[in-house]
């Protein structure tokens, strides 16, 4: 069985094929932000992209009416439970219009759906959206009725890695509690319950650690005075918490690499905010073994951050009293896209239904 996996980014579009599991192959397309920027909204780029996945596939061979399915990275759509989803039309309808927020990634299902057609297979899926909520009730709560906190993560490597950790323990997932770090340009930590993440920090508009990225939770009062100081409109205080904040903001990088090598040189304040980066992530750690009563198989590391065997080692140090540490650098997205639509296409995972 081959599959083909599509993850569309803001200015690239990644494409492997599968068989069997195994990756054959896989590219990066790069686009030039003056050819995006030419088109008006994030769905009017779709047919544009679609030429150029056509054009990778050629290069390399690969036809496709040799597909059992395609599978794309799911985008910004209601909230839904985590699994395989096939694509159906509610769903285009909703990535289409960005009716739940515009994001490159909401191009996954329109490609996948389309290139299917094409190859004569119909079967096109995503896999875990960054929009999974499997939230308890109580992890819904904040301290103002106006604002009810969301499931928004790294549901895609999340869940990936967590299913790697339970088969490294010789266990099913759904059997195991993890407490997973996934540790990129934005932060998520979530408490995996049986195979349910039923608390986990928005990673995208301000709540938990800070990251590479990413402002986090932030004193709300300062926040409120911020906002009505007259120095900053709403798309730029917007921005602060999102893509300008955190270690952007302190120290003008997002790369822990440089960091790094600022605290090599003596950079001081480098140093501190490096520390700073693993003291949170390992306090949101520590919720999560509290909302998990403290029974917790593992806490797992992933993401970009956990190849730098210094920033998981003070993480290690401050919650292995939890549980054992198990790292998984990196985030494997596309074999886990694959995954999910080969779970299916074998019958272990019955495809949901986007409604």
């Amino acid at each position: 069985m081959k599959v083909l996996a599509l993850n569309p980014g803001s200015t690239s579009t990644k494409v492997a094929l599968f068989e069997d599991g195994t990756e054959l192959w896989s590219e990066t397309q790069r686009y030039d932000t003056d050819v995006i920027g030419k088109f008006a909204s994030i769905p009017d780029q779709e047919g544009f992209r679609l030429d150029e996945i056509r054009k990778c596939l050629e290069a390399h061979g690969t036809a496709l009416a040799d597909l059992d399915a395609v599978v794309g990275r799911g985008g910004l759509l209601r909230p839904i439970e985590s699994g395989t989803y096939e694509v159906n039309d509610k769903m285009l309808s909703d990535v289409r219009s960005c009716k739940w927020g515009a994001h490159a990634s909401n191009l996954g299902a329109p490609l996948a759906v389309r290139l299917a057609a094409e190859g004569g297979c119909r079967k096109a899926f995503i896999v875990d959206p960054v929009v999974v909520d499997e939230l308890g009730p109580l992890a819904r709560y904040s301290g103002l009725p106006e604002i009810e906190r969301r499931s928004i993560f790294h549901a895609l490597n999340q869940k990936s890695v967590g299913r790697r950790a339970a088969s490294d323990l010789g266990k099913p997932y759904e059997q195991c509690n993890f407490i997973v770090a996934h540790m990129g340009g934005g932060i998520s930590v979530g408490a995996h319950d049986h195979g349910r993440v039923t608390d986990v920090n928005n990673a995208l508009d301000g709540d938990g650690p800070f990251s590479p990225e990413r402002a986090g939770s932030l004193p709300a009062g300062g926040l409120v005075r911020l906002a009505f100081s007259g120095r900053y409109d709403q798309p730029t205080l917007l921005k602060m918490i999102t893509g300008r904040g955190g270690l952007v903001a302190h120290l003008g990088t997002n790369d822990l690499r440089e960091v790094r090598k600022r605290m090599a040189e003596g950079d001081e304040k480098a140093k501190l905010l490096f520390e700073a980066l693993a003291y949170q992530v390992s306090k949101e750690i520590g919720a999560c073994a509290a909302v998990l009563e403290g029974k917790a198989d593992a806490v797992v590391l992933t993401g970009g951050l956990a190849y730098s065997e210094e920033f998981t080692g003070l993480i290690s140090g401050r919650v292995s009293f939890i549980a054992p540490v198990m790292i998984y650098p990196g985030e494997d997205e596309m074999q886990a896209l694959a995954d999910g639509a080969f779970r299916v296409l074998k019958g272990t995972e019955t495809a949901r239904q986007y409604n």
